[in-house]
């Protein structure tokens, strides 16, 4: 009688225990939930959803027919970026349309914060994986370009499938941080999300760092590399060699790379310099300022697949070699990166939307 006494308290003690996910943010909030938030958020995620996969049509279309080893790596990378916004968008985006329209209390539906900790992590994951992608395409194209007989031969797609696997692994292993102790995940405003918890404690001031320098470092080394990439770019371009080295197809794809890392930078850095910024030095955290970066982050899961909608479009092409002039009766044709091509080879198709259709 004694001993079912003593569990029947413990259970009870148990039970009266605040969850570590809703220690700061405990469910209900006072928050006018109207209809808007959920239109809102079907609408973002619907845009989002539909605009990644049509990108991934686009992209399985090109790819099957590229022949260029380069550009295939490319793909690759640019596949595995379109694929994870597309799985966060369906992964997060369904828990927050979900809260707004049925309006759930997460202590009831999660007492255990499984599902919490389910959501932070996958906020972590699908937020560090695009940044990390950004870097490895600015170091395959910096290779490609500057070190061009570095390597016998381009990196192949079980190499670059390769890299973007360990890439995902990455960006897994730091967000399982919080559930072997270094870092927690919490509930955030206005309820419909839950995300690491930004605070000066040693274990969650770590995994903050960890989350925010890996970013911040994945953006400064795409800046730096793509910079160094379009230097050498003109360089070839401009120079003497011009005519020997054909590289319209590598300035459109570090026309794509710069959009996606100009776009991640604005996005990312506000949400990630806070986060910086607050645990160092220890200010309140403002959970309208935290809910607002993350929204922008959130914008650049769509933006991601337009850059190269847009950039395979023939108008696009058609913009960036219009400058060519072209002579009726003229033997050759001049491009606007300087490239000479002679009428009649494979590098020039009549009645195409370039000057050069690269086989790529």
């Amino acid at each position: 009688m004694f001993s079912s006494f003593f569990s029947n308290h413990r259970t009870a003690v148990s039970s009266n225990e605040t969850p570590l996910c809703f220690s700061i943010n405990s469910p209900p909030f006072e928050y006018n939930h109207t209809i808007a938030s959920a239109y809102f958020s079907a609408v973002f995620s619907g845009l989002g959803l539909s605009s990644n996969l049509f990108a991934l049509v686009v992209l399985a279309k090109t790819f099957h027919h590229t022949k260029s080893r380069s550009r295939s790596s490319f793909l690759l990378f640019l596949g595995g970026l379109v694929f994870t916004d597309f799985m966060g968008l369906v992964i997060t985006g369904s828990i927050v349309v979900s809260f707004h329209i049925t309006h759930f209390n997460w202590r009831e539906l999660d007492p255990h914060c499984h599902f919490c900790n389910f959501m932070g992590m996958s906020m972590v994951f699908y937020g560090l994986c695009p940044l990390l992608l950004g870097a490895a395409m600015a170091m395959e194209r910096f290779v490609g370009i500057n070190r061009p007989f570095a390597r016998s031969t381009n990196m192949s797609k079980s190499r670059a499938l390769s890299i973007v696997a360990m890439l995902w692994v990455t960006a897994g292993c730091i967000s399982l941080l919080p559930l072997v102790g270094l870092g927690s995940y919490h509930l955030q405003m206005p309820g419909s999300w839950c995300f690491l918890n930004i605070s000066s404690k040693p274990l969650d001031m770590t995994f903050s760092l960890i989350f925010s320098l890996v970013g911040l470092l994945s953006l400064v080394m795409s800046f730096l590399l793509n910079t160094v990439s379009v230097i050498t770019l003109l360089r070839v371009c401009c120079g003497q060699d011009a005519s020997q080295r054909r590289r319209d197809y590598e300035v459109e794809m570090m026309v794509q790379l710069i959009l996606i890392m100009v776009i991640a930078s604005i996005c990312w850095c506000p949400l990630l310099i806070y986060i910086l910024k607050t645990v160092v030095s220890s200010v309140p955290v403002n959970p309208y300022s935290v809910l607002f970066s993350l929204r922008l982050a959130t914008f650049n899961q769509i933006c991601d697949p337009w850059i190269y909608i847009l950039c395979q479009e023939s108008r696009l092409r058609c913009l960036l070699h219009r400058p060519c002039c072209r002579a009726a009766g003229s033997k050759f044709v001049t491009c606007f990166s300087g490239f000479v091509l002679r009428r009649g080879t494979r590098s020039w198709i009549p009645g195409s939307t370039s000057c050069s259709d690269v086989p790529y």
